[in-house]
């Protein structure tokens, strides 16, 4: 079984035709299902937001078997993520996609089980200590992108969970969660 560092890669990663957008509609189907599946993965494992298209990605070569995904493949899986509710375009030329591989509404269940399961309802935590603090690491908020984990405290505060709190920087941001 091949290894991408620590990541466990499929199969199909060794299989030449899937670096190759397929003309059949059943099997591109099947290919843009695995290769949506295998980024989630990837990007969850290695703690990766965004994908550039500008830039390399390691799942979108294989040197073993001499192949890279086509500028046009890398997009038709994107933009399948996109379709999905699992990324967002970031820029309005499609170069940078955020992927979510937990949706919004996931990431705001996952910080209030957090939140419940560590006692810290009624406490003021600050935005760059839910990123980095010794209380998140080891969680999936260790590194959690800052855009996403504000949207999902702002969901938090539209259901009356959180409240969050501007400070004079972004250090100084914070987040109040209620029971």
């Amino acid at each position: 079984m091949q290894r991408l560092g620590d990541f466990k890669l499929p199969h199909f990663f060794n299989y030449p035709p899937y670096f190759t957008l397929q003309p059949v509609r059943e099997t591109r189907e099947k290919q843009v299902q695995l290769w949506k599946e295998l980024i989630l993965d990837y990007c969850r494992s290695q703690k990766i937001f965004v994908i550039s298209l500008e830039e390399d990605f390691p799942l979108f070569s294989n040197p073993v078997v001499e192949r890279s995904l086509s500028h046009e493949a890398r997009q038709v899986f994107l933009a399948a993520l996109v379709n999905e509710g699992r990324a967002e375009w970031v820029d309005k030329s499609h170069k940078k996609c955020l992927i979510l591989w937990l949706r919004i509404q996931d990431w705001a269940d996952y910080i209030l089980n957090f939140v419940k399961e560590n006692g810290f309802e009624d406490s003021v935590m600050t935005i760059e200590d839910m990123r980095f603090g010794i209380e998140t690491r080891g969680t999936e908020l260790a590194g959690i992108d800052r855009g996403v984990l504000l949207r999902a405290l702002k969901l938090l505060e539209q259901k009356g969970k959180a409240a969050i709190f501007k400070g004079a920087s972004a250090d100084d941001e914070g987040v109040k969660f209620s029971a």
